[in-house]
């Protein structure tokens, strides 16, 4: 069994991250669990890094054993996943790169020094399988794909590193599938009911 220590989501007032709150906090595993979003206290925006560097802060003297970042974009009002290179966008493209790689990358920049030296400790990030080169057999969601191998770059490469200084901990990426969220509603398969 593991520790009772802390466990943080980033991402928590979405979906995923809201979901993954209410798992760890019924589980009993964790002394406490700490959830990060734009709205907590401190706040943390993934497109601010003093906001990641201020959270991690925050955290003193606890020592996280787990750390997950349930953030990530996909759509939003103004702009879909593109479906062909026309739509390319460079702003859509930025936001994204951003948001799915760039932020996440800055919180394992803050949040993997925070890992114990010594046991397991996990640091894990949202990908997506669409972030897959060799799997891409579709097309389509340039932005979206794009970002997330990115990420997918990042987290091992990160996975690398830490291996030097913390052997027992893991820097992974997880794929969730397609889940009922805001995020997903406009994607869902037929069946799939979206709250």
């Amino acid at each position: 069994m593991m520790d009772k220590s802390v466990a943080v989501v980033i991402g928590a007032s979405g979906g995923i991250g809201a979901a993954l709150v209410a798992a760890l906090r019924a589980s009993g595993g964790y002394r406490d669990v700490v959830a990060f979003s734009r709205a907590s206290t401190p706040p943390l925006d993934i497109t601010d890094e003093a906001s990641l560097r201020d959270a991690a802060a925050s955290l003193a003297p606890a020592v996280p054993l787990l750390v997950i970042d349930a953030t990530g974009f996909l759509h939003d009002a103004a702009h879909r996943p593109e479906k062909a290179w026309r739509e390319l966008d460079p702003a859509q493209m930025a936001r994204a790169f951003a948001l799915n790689a760039i932020g996440p990358a800055l919180l394992m920049k803050h949040f993997l020094p925070l890992l114990p030296a010594q046991g397991r400790a996990v640091f894990a990030t949202l990908s997506a399988r669409v972030g897959s080169i060799g799997d891409n057999r579709l097309g389509g969601w340039y932005s979206y794909r794009a970002s997330k191998a990115a990420l997918n770059q990042f987290v091992r490469t990160a996975a690398i590193e830490l291996a030097r200084s913390r052997p027992q901990a893991i820097c992974v990426a997880l794929h969730p599938g397609t889940v009922a969220t805001p995020l997903s509603k406009p994607f869902a398969k037929a069946g799939l009911e979206v709250r």
